[in-house]
């Protein structure tokens, strides 16, 4: 993987992908290892420790265990509701950094860390319009939904994000109610 970013340069979207992929080995390698040692102690080969009892409460329960909360995203979904977004964070990291080519539509909120694509966008506008970074200011334009796979060109300028949600709060729509 470090091969192909030092080929693709270390843009600030490669820095991004490098720092997500890294937190997200860390956090693979905590639930490999503990379910590894839970396996080994429920077969008797490794004496049951407390944190393997936890473990094996907070699987038996739905609830994400606190040793792979710890180093994860912050989420309060149930156990099997995170696994299934903790398998789509994986598959955008692994397209993602296949070629490490930027994908047309991030899911923003499937990052360990948002504010840092946030950042690299301005980063790479900045350079691009040859503007100073401190200058530079985010603008959402929201569009009408539309799937990810569906959008085959990247953005002309900025970049599409999808995951965003609105909590208390509404749109305002125009005039005539459009």
């Amino acid at each position: 993987m470090a091969q192909k970013a030092a080929e693709k340069g270390r843009t600030p979207y490669v820095v991004v992908c490098l720092q997500e992929s890294e937190r997200m080995n860390v956090l693979l390698r905590e639930i490999r290892k503990s379910l590894m040692d839970l396996d080994a102690g429920l077969k008797g080969t490794l004496n049951m420790t407390e944190a393997m009892e936890k473990l094996a409460g907070a699987l038996s329960l739905n609830n994400v265990p606190h040793n792979w909360f710890k180093v994860a995203y912050h989420s309060n979904k149930s156990l099997l509701v995170w696994l299934d977004d903790l398998n789509r964070r994986v598959q955008q990291f692994a397209d993602w950094s296949a070629e490490f080519d930027t994908p047309n539509v991030v899911w923003l909120s499937g990052l360990f860390n948002p504010m840092s694509y946030l950042t690299a966008i301005m980063q790479v506008t900045a350079r691009k319009d040859m503007l100073p970074l401190d200058d530079m200011c985010l603008k959402t334009e929201v569009m009408n939904v539309f799937e990810p796979e569906e959008q085959t060109e990247p953005c002309e300028a900025g970049a599409f994000i999808y995951g965003l949600s609105l909590e208390g709060a509404g749109w305002e729509l125009g005039r005539n109610g459009e």
